[in-house]
């Protein structure tokens, strides 16, 4: 019906569209006979001379617009009278009406047949627009219900989440709440050390902090599981107690490597933090306990090593007659042939120094009974070295077990350590302390202070701060000690009497070779770690073996033995210095302009004797020759004859003699050579120097300058002189 009804009002739409414009045509076709006529009459009115409201001035404006028009144009072109094309012209729209209306007549049928179907498509169109209304109302009510819809489906999602959301909380709650059976049997019977008992005792831990934040808000559910999860932690609290308890107890084993055990407590470290969170009392009972265990395990096995070692200590050690300046024929003489077959020294490192070297210092602790059995002796700086090197292995390894164990840092740790090693500690002082007080080797009281030096720098490498004040207390009983011992030999060699030290001889002596060896010996040492307290001492003691020395040459009746013995004792104290020292250390630059001044004068010295006119000679007429005054020697004739012959005649003897003297005075080679050296190149420059003299003009005509030896000659000959060695 839809269909045919569309159809229909189709097909009158058509025939009403057609009837429309068919009238169309019909009405406008009259509409322009009708304007035509109009616009005839319309100009043939302005035209009308004949009106009352005709106006002079504006006909020649009516005429000018007038002849404008298109019809009048023509009009004016063929000569047609208007009057007469006026008459035709109406005529002529009278034929036209009458013709219209004829058709109007004709097409009558037409017409009402349009009104006729222009009629059933209003009413078509009318039911159309019916249909389309009900239409409309549909979809507006679909679109209610469409957005009823949407609202429902927003406040269904909201409420899905808000229950999911719920269940998640809820599901994580009855999780908390729920105690498995699998962790009560296993709490109750499985034993600690079991990876399943472990897991399990965390879990009870989570339940019992859900059950404490539980209790908190009043949570009526949190009685339902109250009983059981306490129940559950003190059984928890017992085996873990016993378990801790008994390991504590292995410690005090003969013979227990407590390591081991505190390997196995540092893998159920859970253990303690589980007691410090449930049950702090017993964890306060482990703690203690295990302080107390392994306070006197430390102590004791501490105390027992000790004083192994020293059974094992050099049976000669240095006394408070052992020092710089006590004479060589005392009862015990530093530098003599040792009654026992290794017998510590003391002012002569040797290889005690080698205990600073990493390999040495971190090296394997001394085992005293395996020393004894093999009759082995040590100085005391190794003795020192093993035991603090123990405690240095033990005390950071421990520190690390307490800091992991019992979950402490910063004072807490501090404070937890020194109960432990506290009393070991003092006890440690306190024999260092009496050791100390009568202590005189110096470098050994200086090797330990580097020793512990080097160990403080290791712990705070390591990050190990438990022994720092340790470090500070054994600084502050050494430092004062060696500085005493350091003073006390200054004062030994400053109020050391020449006259009471035996027979006078030009070798060196053995008070600058303990002084040599001494000092060659701290500032080795002192490199490392300088400190300048310990350099101004040793440049005190360096005054007063200067002063000493100067006091020993002035023994010596003549210049030339106060030389020898000056010169000897300079280089063999810098030798000493130069293989441990550094070369540009003060010690060495002293020594070196003190020699090279002796060495000097000494030059001068054995030149003077077979060359002494000559030099004499040399040096006036040179201070002549700068004043210009070289004439007051030209009556010298005599002088000058004898200069020369007895120069030439006698300087080979001369020169020999002086080098055989040379290497007879002085006890290194290597320096009697290179005095020998010196003292021939001073001779070669004395007589280069002579022989511009006698170059002068008022010399020249000398005839003794014939006999001078040629200069070239003169130093070939001088090198066959000069000792190899």
């Amino acid at each position: 019906m839809a269909e045919e009804a569309a159809s229909s009002v189709v097909g009158a739409a058509l025939d009403v569209n057609t009837a429309g414009k068919q009238t169309d045509i019909a009405m406008a076709y009259l509409q322009d006979e009708k304007t035509d006529g109009e616009i005839a009459n319309h100009n043939l009115g302005e035209l009308d001379l004949t009106t009352d409201e005709f106006i002079l001035d504006e006909v020649d404006i009516h005429i000018q617009a007038n002849l404008e028009d298109d019809l009048v144009k023509e009009a004016l072109k063929t000569g047609v009278d208007l009057r007469q094309y006026s008459k035709q012209v109406e005529s002529e729209l009278q034929r036209i009406e009458q013709a219209s209306i004829k058709d109007y007549i004709k097409e009558s049928q037409n017409i009402a047949l349009l009104h006729n179907q222009i009629t059933a498509c209003d009413s078509i169109l009318e039911r159309m627009e019916g249909m389309l209304s009900g239409f409309q109302s549909d979809l507006s009510s679909i679109s209610s219900e469409i957005q009823t819809l949407q609202q429902q489906s927003v406040s269904m999602n909201v409420r899905l989440k808000n229950r999911q959301a719920v269940r998640s909380h809820l599901s994580q709650l009855v999780d908390e709440l729920v105690v498995p059976g699998t962790m009560i049997s296993t709490i109750l019977d499985s034993p600690v050390t079991e990876q399943e008992f472990l897991e399990q005792l965390h879990e009870l831990n989570n339940k019992i902090n859900f059950a404490k934040e539980l209790s908190f808000r009043e949570t009526l559910a949190c009685s339902d599981i109250q009983d059981i999860v306490d129940r559950l932690k003190l059984k928890a609290v017992s085996k873990i107690r016993e378990f801790i308890l008994q390991k504590i107890y292995s410690f005090r084993k003969p013979m227990t490597n407590y390591q081991i055990p505190q390997n196995t407590l540092l893998k159920y470290r859970f253990f303690y933090q589980f007691l410090l969170a449930n049950e702090r009392s017993v964890a306060k009972e482990i703690r203690d306990e295990y302080v107390d265990t392994m306070s006197k395990i430390y102590y004791s096995y501490f105390k027992s090593y000790s004083s192994r070692l020293l059974k094992v200590q050099y049976e000669e050690v240095a006394d408070k007659d052992d020092l710089m300046g006590v004479e060589d024929t005392a009862k015990k003489g530093f530098f003599s042939k040792p009654s026992l077959k290794s017998r510590n020294t003391i002012f002569t490192l040797g290889q005690r120094g080698a205990i600073l070297s990493p390999a040495e210092l971190e090296g394997p602790i001394l085992v005293p009974h395996t020393a004894q059995r093999g009759d082995s002796r040590y100085p005391y700086e190794m003795l020192f070295r093993s035991q603090h090197y123990a405690l240095l292995d033990n005390g950071c390894r421990e520190f690390l077990f307490l800091s992991d164990f019992f979950m402490v840092a910063g004072n807490s740790a501090l404070d937890l350590f020194n109960s432990i090693m506290g009393k070991t500690l003092s006890m440690f002082l306190k024999s260092m302390s009496t050791y100390v007080s009568d202590c005189y080797d110096s470098i050994a009281v200086f090797l330990c202070i580097h020793i512990i030096l080097r160990f403080r720098a290791i712990t705070a490498k390591r990050t190990i701060p438990a022994l720092d004040k340790y470090w500070e207390a054994v600084l502050e009983l050494l430092w004062p000690r060696f500085e005493l011992i350091l003073e006390m030999n200054i004062h030994s060699i400053r109020n050391t009497d020449p006259q009471k030290l035996g027979v006078l001889d030009t070798r060196p002596h053995y008070i600058t070779r303990r002084y040599a060896e001494f000092s060659s010996a701290i500032v080795s040492i002192n490199q490392t770690f300088p400190n300048e307290r310990t350099n101004t001492l040793l440049g005190q003691l360096q005054v007063e073996v200067e002063n000493f020395v100067l006091k020993m040459a002035a023994e010596f009746p003549s210049r030339r033995d106060q030389l020898i013995f000056l010169i000897n004792n300079y280089d063999m104290m810098l030798s000493v210095l130069m293989e441990r020292a550094a070369d540009d250390s003060k010690e060495v630059e002293g020594f070196q302009q003190l020699l090279l001044a002796r060495t000097q004068e000494f030059i001068e010295e054995i030149l003077s004797a077979p060359f002494g006119g000559m030099i004499a000679f040399v040096k006036e007429a040179e201070g002549l020759v700068e004043k210009g005054q070289l004439d007051r020697l030209k009556n010298e004739e005599a002088r000058i004859t004898q200069l020369v012959r007895g120069f030439s005649g006698t300087w080979k003897q001369s020169v020999e003699a002086m080098s055989q003297d040379v290497m007879r005075s002085f006890t290194n080679f290597k320096n009697g050579t290179s005095i020998i050296q010196g003292a021939l190149t001073q001779l070669i420059q004395y007589y280069h120097g002579f022989h511009k003299i006698l170059n002068q003009p008022t010399f020249r005509s000398l005839a003794v300058r014939s006999e001078l030896i040629n200069l070239h000659h003169l130093m070939v000959e001088v090198k066959k002189h000069k000792p190899n060695f």
